[in-house]
């Protein structure tokens, strides 16, 4: 019997689960677009990372079962190649079916053979101002060496049988991304109209290659994905901005992982591509529909129609809280949780500029992971520095696809005097904290917080994170601590109160499980009810198994992969487990343990992975606060009762929503914004 699911299948479940948003006739139409989009941003970031690494231990001759969960490494490439072009033509059918709607809308999206006169002569106009100046076209037949393609681009094709004894030649348009890749076209009788900017150049391509003497000109898309992993130079004389620096340069020319292309190409254009790029068949080769890229989708024009989006909720207050005041002197008397998106982050932003200018003080220590193009919480710490304070900021340069963007933050911070650390060789730095000293009196006050998600504006609007703003001095010790590792890290430290990885979670976790396990076996009332983005542990796996054959009932809210099994007689029948996908990502982690009627709480940056528990640091924090605590488990239950965009995780990755029986809908995001709204209203009420 098979205990787990394999990570990669839950992986690409959960991404079909993103794909049942899209193909959702009472999810707003362009919203069913977004989703469209980032189901295939998913799968970009899929292919680079986790296939490239499959595909890299398949072509070593490891099996790979024992890290696989009992599949080999090239039996999996397979598997995942297939399940992935069913989801691909999945995909398209989703395209062409909200495209039917959007013309009911009297929104068309067209092509280059249904423009009419005007619509040609502005397209030709706007092509020749616009598109021509910043196209890349490469003729191909006489280069001694093929052109590097760009793994985030998308290429045209191109082949011209030549009038001359029907020579053919080859050529590829690299597809700009410095224009939006959605021209929104003069509308006509009240009907809108989009065409993409493949079509725009397909349209033209008579004036890119007028200098030929061609009797027929076809252009096809295609699209590479490359291996995304960073070499990192190991070079002493270098510093870390320029090892990172040089390491994403190379991902350029990272080895083919994927190879998408139009299945209208002509068959010859297709192989002179696959062989000149040496793509064979260990790689990923799939037959795509006429436009890729469709990550695009996530940014496509609403056109002025709010009506077909979500509504939009504004983010509302902290009850107690005022943005107007002093944060710091409420934060003093005590602990306050921020819950992103539904409640402001401005919070966060203002803590930082409060203690940017308050007199009083001395240093700010902080760390970064993924921050938004134009950072707020950047621009307070450079304010904080301006203003005298010690600022010291732990950015990680190796965050995935955003190495460069923090790159250039690091340099940003290095010439405004902040005192910058890179982390550590061999541990990425995951967790979400930030310590502030303020002189009060005689004596040194910290103040600070603690996150499950990134501190980051722009991602804030979408991701649902919880940060606990607190001055509990044992807990700001603790955090202090953290940097003392970053700057001495050979010396392993006590933690009276946060659970740090590397050296600590694991253990504590699994303490935390096994006393519910002596609390069952004792006969006492107990449960524990995580909520994470992905489990995917095999040891923690094992532990929760052992839980629930001694009787503990677990809940488990896992929006990504999951690979236990739920329901399985004498294994894991006291656990169950769903997925919440809707309008916000869920990205908080919540740990509950219901410890015999006296619940602990706690927050954190770790999910149950392997990375998170063993190689990244990582901060959970313990919750302290009555009132808070409550409001946690609430939120947990909120998204439990949920029985409209919740799935259940099962052994057959079939995605099947969770069952109603009679019960009236529940959709538990929209739940959670009432909640909020209701707490307000009571402390108006006893105001």
């Amino acid at each position: 019997m098979h205990k787990y699911i394999d990570r990669e299948k839950s992986w690409l479940a959960f991404n079909a689960r993103v794909l049942q948003e899209a193909a959702d006739d009472s999810v707003p139409l362009l919203d069913r677009l977004r989703f469209l989009g980032i189901f295939s941003n998913n799968l970009d970031e899929f292919f680079r990372v986790r296939f490239a690494a499959i595909r890299r231990l398949s072509l070593s001759g490891i099996s790979g079962e024992k890290y696989l969960g009992g599949v080999s490494a090239q039996q999996l490439v397979k598997e995942i190649t297939e399940i992935v072009i069913e989801h691909q033509a999945e995909s398209l059918n989703i395209l062409n079916e909200i495209e039917s709607q959007l013309q009911k809308e009297n929104i068309y999206i067209i092509n280059e053979n249904d423009l009419d006169k005007d619509q040609e002569n502005y397209l030709k106009d706007f092509f020749i101002q616009r598109v021509s100046p910043e196209l890349v076209t490469i003729i191909l037949n006489d280069l001694a060496e093929f052109p590097l393609l760009k793994d985030t681009f998308g290429y045209l094709a191109v082949k011209l049988v030549m009038k001359k004894e029907e020579e053919v030649r080859y050529a590829v348009i690299e597809i700009p991304k410095t224009i939006n890749r959605f021209v929104v076209l003069p509308s006509k009788n009240e009907k809108q109209y989009v065409i993409l900017l493949d079509d725009v150049i397909r349209q033209n391509l008579s004036s890119i290659f007028n200098i030929f003497s061609y009797q027929s000109i076809s252009a096809h898309m295609i699209k590479i994905t490359r291996d995304a992993s960073l070499d990192i130079d190991s070079d002493l004389s270098k510093s870390m901005i320029e090892k990172i620096a040089l390491s994403v340069k190379d991902r350029r020319i990272g080895e083919p992982v994927r190879f998408i292309y139009d299945q209208e190409i002509e068959e010859d254009t297709l192989n002179f591509f696959l062989d000149k790029m040496h793509i064979v068949s260990t790689d990923s080769i799939i037959p795509g529909g006429r436009y890729h890229n469709r990550r695009d989708y996530m940014d496509f024009p609403n056109l002025g129609r709010f009506d077909l989006l979500y509504k939009s909720n504004v983010p509302l207050p902290i009850p107690g809280l005022s943005l107007e005041g002093s944060m710091l002197e409420k934060i003093s008397e005590k602990d306050y949780l921020l819950n992103a998106p539904y409640q402001s982050f401005s919070y966060l932003t203002k803590f930082l500029r409060e203690a940017a200018l308050d007199p009083k003080v001395l240093s700010i220590k902080i760390t970064l992971y993924r921050l938004a193009k134009n950072s707020q919480i950047i621009s307070s710490l450079i304010n904080a520095a301006k203003n005298g304070k010690k600022v010291t900021v732990q950015i990680e340069l190796q965050a995935r696809f955003d190495e460069a963007s923090n790159i250039s933050y690091a340099e940003q911070m290095k010439t405004e005097g902040i005192e910058l650390i890179f982390g550590i060789k061999g541990l990425k730095v995951h967790s979400k904290i930030c310590v502030i000293e303020r002189q009060e009196k005689d004596k040194i006050k910290r103040y600070g917080f603690v996150s499950t998600g990134n501190f980051n504006e722009s991602t804030a609007k979408v991701y649902t994170d919880v940060t606990l703003f607190t001055s509990h001095q044992q807990i700001l010790k603790d955090i202090n601590k953290i940097f003392d590792f970053f700057d001495v890290n050979y010396r392993v430290h006590r933690y009276k109160h946060l659970i740090v990885s590397p050296h600590y979670t694991r253990s504590k976790f699994v303490k935390l499980i096994d006393r519910e396990i002596t609390h069952a076996l004792a006969g006492r009332k107990t449960y524990i009810k995580l909520k994470m983005n992905s489990l995917s542990d095999f040891e923690m796996i094992d532990k929760l198994y052992q839980a629930s054959k001694a009787g503990v009932k677990i809940q488990l809210e896992v929006r990504g992969i999951c690979s236990l099994i739920p329901g399985i007689p004498g294994l894991s029948e006291n656990i169950e487990a769903i997925s919440i996908v809707d309008n916000y990502l869920e990205h908080s982690r919540v740990y509950i343990f219901g410890n015999a009627g006296i619940p602990e709480v706690y927050i954190s940056s770790a999910d149950f992975m392997r990375r998170n528990l063993d190689a990244r640091v990582e901060v959970t924090c313990p919750i302290y606060d009555q009132d808070i605590k409550n409001e946690l488990i609430d939120h947990f239950d909120l998204g439990w009762k949920g029985n409209v965009k919740a799935r259940y995780h099962s052994k057959n990755l079939d995605n099947n929503y969770k069952q109603r029986n009679g019960e009236p809908l529940f959709r538990a995001q929209i739940e959670t914004y009432k909640y909020y709204q209701n707490k307000l209203e009571v402390i108006t009420e006893e105001a």
